[in-house]
């Protein structure tokens, strides 16, 4: 029992002792951890002021800084490990590296999996920080793009956080690529409108409205014969964006309403013709099932 507790206590003391070796180490190697955070920040502020200048492209400014952070990161690692452990050198570390990268890749699979995909989409720029998109179910303006992630403010303020991955692997509409954007509304008019007429009076309706674009110009398709009505699809561009989208759309239905009353187009309601049985069909008809009976 006592050879016990002796090699206990034994132990115990080396613990401690190469503890206090260490001490100083991991001082140092916590000291050059807290320098590496700040550094990350410098070297953000340096490149965000030097890339404006010098790069139009703001996906490929924000990919320098990220992997320039990333990359000071590792850099302070591997600086906090080597003090801590003196004997490690850079073979021992990619040699470590080499033989855990398989289970590393197993374990961090999605991870590396997202930043190679936001990686992509920082170089090929199919969206801008800015446009207004939409991703499966999600629909809004993309407020950035990061190595992991990218982040989409929804039309009623909520953040959305999309993995990389599945915005790059996902078809992404993308609203606001272009210059303007086409509304369709849709209209019907009695058969007995004059439809040239008609025609005229919507475009010259729509024209008047504010935000509406004169190019390209404002279209009035007759499209088929409804069940009570002609119907008609006006067709007129806008900025792409969705708040003028959406104005512009309601300020061009109440400029078409108001362009046929003025005009003494009828909009009809829909028409259903019911055929109701004659009492005395109705009579025959009890008094067959009575006599069978």
């Amino acid at each position: 029992m006592n050879e016990l507790i002796q090699t206990v206590n034994r132990s115990l003391l080396t613990w401690v002792s190469r503890a206090i070796d260490l001490l100083p180490a991991l001082i140092l190697a916590l000291i050059v951890l807290v320098i590496t955070r700040y550094s990350v920040r410098l070297v953000k502020r340096i490149l965000k002021t030097s890339s404006e200048r010098l790069i139009r492209s703001t996906s490929l400014r924000m990919l320098l800084v990220q992997v320039s952070s990333v990359a000071v990161w590792v850099v302070g690692i591997l600086v906090a490990c080597t003090l801590v452990f003196p004997s490690l050198r850079l073979g021992d570390i990619i040699g470590l590296l080499g033989l855990s990268s398989v289970a590393v890749g197993f374990a961090f699979q999605d991870i590396f999996k997202n930043f190679l995909a936001g990686i992509l989409l920082l170089l090929n720029e199919p969206f801008r920080v800015g446009d207004q998109i939409i991703i499966n179910d999600y629909e809004g303006t993309v407020e950035s793009i990061n190595i992991r992630s990218t982040q989409i403010r929804t039309y009623t303020d909520e953040r959305v956080v999309i993995p990389n991955a599945i915005v790059f692997t996902s078809p992404v509409h993308v609203l606001t690529h272009y210059a303007s954007r086409r509304t369709d509304v849709e209209i019907g008019l009695h058969y007995d409108t004059p439809l040239p007429e008609a025609r005229q009076v919507l475009i010259n309706a729509l024209a008047d409205v504010e935000g509406v674009l004169a190019k390209p110009a404002i279209e009035v398709d007759v499209v088929g014969f409804g069940d009570s009505a002609i119907d008609l699809v006006v067709r007129y561009w806008t900025l792409p964006q969705k708040v003028q989208v959406r104005r512009i759309q309601s300020e061009a239905i109440v400029a078409l309403k108001q362009a046929c009353d003025e005009a003494g187009f009828h909009i009809p309601y829909p028409i259903r013709t019911v055929y109701l049985p004659q009492p005395q069909m109705v009579n025959d008809h009890h008094s067959i099932s009575t006599h069978q009976n």
